[in-house]
């Protein structure tokens, strides 16, 4: 099990790891990514039962990143919790790469289903997690969605249909970095009170610092010890861009891509 120190200096690791493939590849939604670093870390590091050598292990538990945008940062999780080589993230965004702007089955080691049209990922992990309690297993299926796929219908209707099956296996962990790709939350469609929401929906709810790796790490303790046949929903106050300071909930870094100059001064600021 990994300390807070160690989890903070993977998530550093991973973030340069975002910004190298980013600038390399000229493409990603780098403030997208760098949102969620710090739950992939969390989960990936210290949650979740996996073994990456043996990525299709029957017991694992299973991760769906519904906002494929971000998928450099499952790409750079994967790799650095050992599912393949680092040395292949340089391959992001290459022409016939296996790792393109959104993660797909099948190509990387991991990657539990394809993503990235937003709002089917809760739908196919309540799926998933109904198997699961249908075959009587310990599996818990964890998935994390942004903020802006709580605009769309088939979010919701996954939303009814899992405290109707009792989920309590399900986690959907939401991205609540209020930024979408033409606005912020409230401009575009207000989400409040989306904790009264959930819960007048059925779902156990839990709201958290997403940064916060020891109020993280309180939190899934306080859930472990929950009985309950709910589904659970975290909702992770982020902040997109999040560690580097002129990225930081500026909605244009949503498509910009880095030159050199600031790639330079993104890797000093996380040297810092």
């Amino acid at each position: 099990m990994n300390n807070i120190t160690e989890l903070k200096h993977i998530a550093r690791s991973l973030r340069k790891e975002i910004l190298t493939m980013s600038y390399a590849a000229k493409k990603a939604h780098i403030s997208s990514c760098l949102s969620i670093v710090d739950i992939l870390t969390y989960l990936y590091w210290k949650e979740m039962k996996i073994k990456p050598k043996n990525p299709n292990w029957q017991k694992r538990d299973k991760f769906i990143l519904s906002k494929g945008h971000a998928a450099p940062a499952l790409f750079a999780a994967l790799a650095y919790r050992g599912f393949f080589p680092e040395k292949l993230l340089g391959n992001y965004g290459k022409n016939d790469s296996n790792m393109g702007m959104h993660p797909e089955s099948g190509l990387v080691p991991g990657i539990e289903i394809s993503t990235g049209a937003l709002g089917h990922g809760l739908s196919i992990g309540a799926g998933m997690a109904l198997a699961e309690k249908i075959n009587k297993t310990k599996t818990r299926v964890f998935v994390l969605i942004s903020d802006a796929e709580c605009d769309e219908g088939t979010t919701w209707e996954a939303i009814l249909f899992a405290p109707q099956h009792k989920l309590n296996n399900l986690f959907l962990l939401v991205d609540y970095n209020k930024l979408q790709a033409f606005g912020t939350i409230e401009e575009v469609l207000n989400l409040e009170p989306l904790k009264d929401k959930f819960a007048s929906f059925g779902w156990n709810v839990f709201d958290v610092n997403g940064h916060d790796f020891k109020k993280i790490d309180t939190m899934f303790k306080k859930i472990k010890h929950l009985k309950s046949d709910k589904p659970n929903v975290i909702i992770l106050n982020t902040i997109a861009g999040k560690g580097i300071s002129f990225m930081e909930n500026k909605l244009d870094w949503h498509y910009w891509n880095l030159d050199e100059k600031l790639y330079k001064r993104a890797l000093e600021e996380l040297k810092s």
